[in-house]
């Protein structure tokens, strides 16, 4: 087990009074659709960690920011702000306000961030910007700030908010290569489909399926109380040999003849936290998992959808049968899950919210997410590929990020946080592959 914060906190960073961005153009005013798969409003962090070319980074800001307000053009809603209906359904009012921007110069070198795959909160705070005083993103309404931190190496460092209300991960990719083509003066490669009614609920809704992703499921355990502990946040990264072992692990048993990494990681790491946690026999456990459903939409998601196209589906048994039957019946529940996700399911899931305006509960729940495979690092803004580029934000305590590890991308990081008792029986479970 790796301590995610990597203690990063030698060089400071001097912060310009933010800008507006306004789109370089006149933009479509009013009121912008978000789905049932877009109403709930958090911000997510990211950082792009570029190195000096002959040419350094003096013009970092100016050629980032004036990008910016030509590719805001396209992507209009990101130069609007958060709303709510009068049936309380967030909405995006498109005013042309603009977005946030932050100059800003660090008195180190890009190499003092130190191992940014593993996200510190006090690097990060410096590296990305938040607004003073805002505790809650609507009361911000922001949809995207962004800052570039000049190095006096010459290397730079753009560190972004995206409200993951706007867009998914891969509507994010999407968006970060149109903003570099345009700051190396090329056109779009995939302009941005921004109708999203294609996601709308059915009329009248047609509820198919249980979704129990909503299911409040009853604490029986003191889960609660070893959460009071000090909170550890963990790095483990899987490289392929140890994902190989993981697989061949699951499929001991002649039960399965395959299985994904996805399918055994998932499984493992949802038996392994459900044991460090202690949690009774009798206390049910529910897995969510974040699944991209444009191919999986009928007909399928257009290429370059601007918005959220992710749907969660989930599994839940009790904690004695995840944990006491082999490694082989976590990977069917994991699998099981993942093939429930079809076009009636998504489609039945939109029509649910329509109908409850239910949010997911995450009680005595695991959320898996993984990012390890949007290619961050596929954004040049004119000064090579970013030496690094990943998320900024560390887990919550009922999700599990997997990131991309290693030069060819194989291998999977995996990043939670737990109380520190539970930690240790954690690392003793990963040990034990």
């Amino acid at each position: 087990m790796e301590n995610v914060s990597n203690g990063s906190t030698q060089f400071s960073v001097k912060k310009e009074e933010p800008t507006l961005v306004l789109p370089a153009a006149e933009t479509e005013k009013g009121l912008y659709f978000l789905s049932n798969l877009e109403q709930v409003s958090f911000m997510v962090r990211t950082v792009y960690c570029c190195k000096s070319d002959a040419k350094g980074n003096k013009d970092a800001a100016k050629v980032i920011k004036e990008a910016l307000s030509k590719v805001l053009v396209h992507y209009y809603p990101l130069a609007g702000r958060l709303t709510k209906s009068s049936e309380g359904r967030l909405m995006v009012d498109c005013t042309g306000e603009g977005a946030i921007f932050v100059e800003a110069e660090a008195d180190g070198t890009i190499e003092e961030i130190g191992d940014i795959s593993k996200p510190d909160p006090v690097t990060i705070g410096k590296l990305v910007h938040d607004i003073p005083g805002v505790t809650n993103v609507l009361d911000a309404k922001l949809t995207l700030v962004a800052q570039v931190t000049k190095f006096k190496c010459g290397g730079f460092v753009l560190g972004l908010c995206l409200n993951h209300s706007i867009l998914d991960g891969i509507a994010a990719i999407d968006f970060m290569n149109s903003w570099s083509e345009t700051a190396r003066g090329l056109p779009l490669e995939v302009p941005p489909f921004l109708d999203r009614s294609i996601l709308k609920a059915r009329n009248p809704p047609k509820i198919e399926f249980q979704h129990n992703e909503f299911v409040d499921i009853e604490e029986v355990s003191e889960t609660n109380k070893v959460y009071e502990e000090e909170i550890i946040h963990g790095s483990f990264c899987f490289d392929p040999e140890k994902l190989g072992q993981l697989k061949k692990k699951a499929m001991e048993d002649g039960v399965l003849d395959k299985c994904t990494s996805f399918e055994a990681l998932s499984a493992f790491v949802w038996r392994a936290r459900t044991q460090a946690l202690r949690m009774p026999s009798n206390q049910q456990t529910k897995l969510l998992l974040v699944v991209d459903g444009r191919s999986r939409f009928e007909p399928p998601i257009p290429k370059g959808y601007f918005g959220n196209a992710v749907v969660l589906t989930n599994s839940i048994c009790s904690a004695s049968e995840l944990v006491k039957s082999p490694l082989s019946s976590a990977v069917g529940l994991v699998r099981k899950a993942i093939n429930m996700v079809t076009n009636s399911y998504m489609r039945s899931a939109i029509d649910y919210v329509e109908t409850t305006r239910a949010r997911p509960s995450h009680a005595a729940t695991l959320v898996v997410t993984s990012w390890s495979r949007l290619p961050f690092h596929t954004a040049d803004f004119g000064w090579g590929e970013p030496v690094f580029s990943g998320p900024g934000d560390l887990p919550r305590k009922e999700t599990v990020f997997y990131l991309a590890h290693g030069k060819d991308r194989k291998g999977i990081n995996v990043l939670l946080c737990l109380p520190a008792s539970a930690m240790k029986v954690f690392e003793q479970l990963m040990m034990e592959i």
